[in-house]
Formats: structure tokens, C-alpha cells, sequence
């Protein structure tokens, strides 16, 4: 059978790729092959295409994701998915939730790196996110078949193939203790570059991010940072692309709307106050924002998407 007959038979199918004669050598990532206690077996879902673990960056963070956690992440996904970079992470909700949908989003490709059996999708609740991921020419690997449960000891087994994977570890939201900093410590001992996002001093999920910044990580500040650091130059960043076409349908309260939430989070009334516009009339437009996915409401507070 030859190799492109092989890979149309195995589309959303369990299968193993290894290292041995079972199956075409380019099945198995070459970049993972090159780490100490590499899988011998992988399981997987999905599309295997040409130059998939060629070029591929490990987004990952804390589970309790902010909003500020959120708006970057996307903001740089959408910068790797225009760079041609596969998007790596683990699939826990929050921070790696948010970079594989963001791939999907922006028509980039993604690899979920799974904790459990490949048969079993977890956590539960992200059902939607796995067939998103499938369904649009993305992966998913594990080193467990069928349904072996995820334990305490394969998140950090499942951290290396995220690391080793990957030429380059971003983390962008990070507690002391969070499991995305075992994944950056195995980036450092594969020699593979280390990046992380600063945050507020007085986030908890940003303790482990400026920590990783203190050890000598390149901070990343923008996506032009994050393309420079990567050799792509500047880059092309889709998701501020997208927003800046929707500002520019918008009528000059939308503007200024958009103009000091972009600077700092606000609820309604401070807005009114900082823009000298009554609350009704206010809240039309914010309405109208909300509804245009232009910006956001949590806990009260109004974000920028």
C-alpha cells in the first residue's frame, strides 16, 4: 500500500505509529524520536499531512485562564497559524482549550497531546473541541490505547511529547505549581527554546510565568516578539487583523468604546463616566459590540475580545 493510501484509510481512526516497519518511517515525528524515553507507540486520531511536526511551537498554561490570558493566546495563535506553525498542547480546559479552538478559528494546525487512552476524550466536557479538531485537519495523539484512564503520572508523561514535539515552548499563563512549568523543564533539558508572557505581579497565574522569565526565558510582549524569536520576522497576526476590520465598520462611540477598554477592563458605569456618555445610550452600543464578538462582559467588567 503505498503512503497516500495509507493515509486516506486512517482518517479518524485509532491507529499506532511507531518507529519499526510497521508503518512508513515519516509517520512518526522525527523531533520526538531525538528525546531521551521517546514513546515507542503512538496512538492517534486524524490527518497525518505532509510536514505536520516540521515546524511545531507548544502553546501552553494555566487551567484557570483570565481574560488576559485568553486575548493573548489568540492573539498569538493567530500569528503562528499565519507563520504555516502547528500549534502543540495538552487539551486541559483553559489556556491549551483556548489555543486549539483558536487554531481551528483561524485555519491553522493543531496537535492535542492527550493524558489518557485515545479513545477516551478529557476532560468530558470538551467533546465539541475533539471533533472540532478532527474535523478540520488536526491530530490527536496519545501513547495509551483505547480507554486507559489519565492518572496523576501521565500528565507530566504527557508534558515531554508536548515538549519534545515542539522546537519552542510558549507559555502564557502559569501558578507556582502549574504542570506547564514541567513542560517548559523539559524543553529546557531537550535544548528547545523557552518563551513566556508577562503578567500583572499580583495574578497567581502569572507567578509561574515571570518566574520562568527571571530563569531566562524570552519574554514575549506581542506577536512581533513572538515571530522574531521564532525567525518568522514580523509575522501576520489574523485575530488583531479581523478586529481592526470590524473597527473600521463601526460608528466613533464603538471606536472610543473599544479605545479604553483596550487599555483596562471597566464596568459600565466607569466607562460612562471616562467617556461622558449616559448609560442607556451606552448600553446600546455595548450591546451591539458584545453581539459582534468585538468585546466581552465577565463578572460585571467589559473586556476586548
Amino acid at each position: 500500500m503505498s503512503e497516500a493510501a495509507l493515509f486516506d484509510t486512517v482518517k479518524y481512526k485509532t491507529r499506532k505509529m511507531e518507529p519499526g516497519d510497521s508503518f512508513p518511517e515519516s509517520l512518526y515525528p522525527e523531533i520526538l524520536r531525538g528525546i531521551n524515553s521517546f514513546p515507542k507507540v503512538l496512538f492517534y486520531k486524524g490527518d497525518i499531512v505532509t510536514g505536520l511536526f516540521d515546524n511545531c511551537v507548544a502553546v501552553v498554561g494555566s487551567r484557570n485562564m483570565t481574560m488576559y490570558g485568553r486575548t493573548v493566546t489568540r492573539n498569538l495563535v493567530s500569528a503562528l497559524c499565519a507563520g504555516g506553525i502547528t500549534v502543540v498542547s495538552g487539551f486541559m480546559y483553559g489556556i491549551d482549550a483556548t489555543a486549539h479552538a483558536s487554531c481551528v478559528e483561524f485555519g491553522g494546525k493543531t496537535v492535542a497531546v492527550m493524558p489518557c487512552g485515545i479513545e477516551m476524550i478529557h476532560p468530558p466536557r470538551q467533546k465539541d473541541l475533539y471533533m472540532d479538531i478532527l474535523q478540520n485537519g488536526g491530530l490527536v495523539l496519545s501513547e495509551y490505547d483505547e480507554e486507559f484512564p489519565p492518572c496523576v503520572w501521565t500528565y507530566p508523561r504527557r508534558n515531554r511529547i508536548v515538549a519534545g514535539l515542539c522546537k519552542a515552548v510558549l507559555v502564557v499563563e502559569a501558578g507556582e505549581d502549574s504542570g506547564s512549568l514541567i513542560t517548559a523543564g523539559f524543553a529546557r533539558k531537550y535544548g528547545r527554546r523557552v518563551m513566556a508572557v508577562p503578567g500583572p505581579v499580583t495574578s497567581l497565574v502569572s507567578a509561574g510565568t515571570l518566574k520562568l522569565i527571571k530563569e531566562g526565558a524570552d519574554m514575549v510582549c506581542s506577536a512581533e516578539d513572538l515571530m522574531r524569536l521564532l525567525g518568522h520576522g514580523k509575522g501576520q497576526v489574523i485575530g488583531e487583523h479581523f478586529v481592526e476590520t470590524i473597527e473600521n465598520n463601526l460608528n466613533k462611540l464603538s471606536t472610543k468604546i473599544i479605545s479604553v477598554l483596550g487599555k483596562e477592563p471597566l464596568d459600565i458605569s466607569m466607562l460612562s463616566k471616562i467617556l461622558e456618555i449616559d448609560i442607556p445610550l451606552l448600553s446600546v452600543e455595548m450591546t451591539n459590540l458584545s453581539l459582534a464578538g468585538v468585546i466581552c462582559e465577565r463578572e460585571g467588567m467589559y473586556y476586548v475580545s
